[in-house]
């Protein structure tokens, strides 16, 4: 049933499924949530080899040669796509200027989430004569976008500062992504002791990540800490740096295995066999895979850079250590192995604090004050 109540959004993002990442599944699950409420939330994206749902809207675009998984669109808006109370972009791009065009023709409030700082990920895709010119650019090119808008919305406190950081001068607020902790809850013990059957991982200690294996994460530094730690390292997930990370786990003497994509029934299984999820990414800007991890009682070890900063609470849900020092983020696995029973209990504790349902209720009050 149709709620009268709330606005009709058009949402414009530049990545979207089949890719899964931090975005692709706040769009999806944002929308998800917005419907059950009795509201529409059209979806404009890259066209891939997915198969969209109604209210879902694929346009033209092509595989972008430097960055896997990611797709050049054309700025356009299909047919169909609701005529928008409110426009919302997910990207900086081609999609995310078409959702800015289309917001100035219908005359709607235009909100931009900063899901990703482009310009830290230029030294991860361009030569490296190119690297500072091309942050310039990117960082440019952000601020420009995002001064189109009525409000920017940055999934943590460090992002927002970040955002101020580039001088952009519209209104920016935090608003955390959320997590479904309806589904991301503790698996149960026969669950955890056959994803650890089916995955030939054993009875020990499990030390693990799962996303996308980019040279941005420094998955590296998890392969060198794991060298030295009685446990086994499990990577789900894909990503260009996969065949190096093998290569160098090879090399070190490392139990790595590397599950691949796991289907998303089996994540908490994943999160819960695990006893140390690792994430020594400098770049994120809310890290939602740590948040699932700790909805399933899992606490994280995460560098003390961008939004993990926030994102763990330091001897409560996890551990930091100084992005880059593997000596040290060794150290702080095996404080987190050795505290794990503690800090699960403060991981469960905290699950609807970092819950999705909150995070669209606070989108719907934000919709709402920029229409009032």
């Amino acid at each position: 049933m149709a709620d009268p109540d709330l606005p009709a959004v058009a949402a414009f993002t530049d990545t979207y499924l089949p890719t899964v990442n931090g975005a692709t599944y706040t769009v999806r699950t944002w929308r998800e949530r917005w419907q059950a409420r009795g509201g529409r939330m059209d979806v404009v994206y890259p066209d891939a080899d997915y198969d969209p749902d109604p209210g879902e809207h694929p346009v033209a675009s092509v595989d972008f040669p430097f960055y896997e998984g990611y797709r050049l669109a054309a700025p356009h808006v299909p047919r169909g796509v609701v005529t928008p109370d409110v426009v919302h972009a997910h990207s900086p791009f081609a999609v995310g200027v078409a959702g800015y065009r289309y917001a100035r023709r219908h005359d709607a409030p235009f909100v931009v989430s900063y899901h990703t700082p482009t310009s830290e990920y230029v030294e991860y895709v361009a030569p490296d004569a190119l690297v500072s010119p091309l942050e310039r650019v990117s960082a440019a090119w952000e601020r420009w976008f995002l001064d189109r808008a009525d409000l920017v919305l940055a999934p943590s406190e460090r992002t927002r500062e970040r955002v101020r950081d580039l001088g952009v001068s519209a209104p920016a607020e935090a608003l955390p992504n959320g997590v479904d902790v309806d589904f991301f809850a503790p698996a149960g013990d026969d669950a955890v002791a056959d994803f650890r059957a089916r995955h030939d991982l054993g009875s020990g200690p499990l030390v693990g990540y799962t996303g996308r294996h980019g040279y941005e994460k420094r998955l590296a530094d998890l392969v060198d800490a794991a060298a030295a730690l009685d446990a086994t390292l499990v990577l789900g997930g894909d990503g260009p740096a996969r065949d190096d990370l093998a290569a160098r786990a090879r090399e070190r003497g490392v139990d790595a295995r590397f599950l691949g994509f796991l289907p998303r029934e089996e994540l908490p299984a994943f999160y819960s066999a695990l006893d140390v999820f690792a994430f020594p990414s400098p770049v994120e800007t809310q890290g939602l895979v740590a948040l699932e991890a700790n909805a399933c009682g899992t606490p994280v070890v995460g560098a003390d850079a961008g939004a993990l900063t926030e994102t763990v609470d330091d001897g409560e849900t996890g551990y930091h250590y100084p992005a880059g020092d593997v000596a040290a983020f060794r150290d702080a696995i095996r404080r987190a192995l050795d505290e794990r029973e503690a800090l699960a209990a403060t991981c469960l504790d905290r699950r609807e604090e970092v819950s999705v349902s909150r995070a669209v209720e606070r989108l719907a009050a934000v919709y709402g004050r920029l229409l009032d």
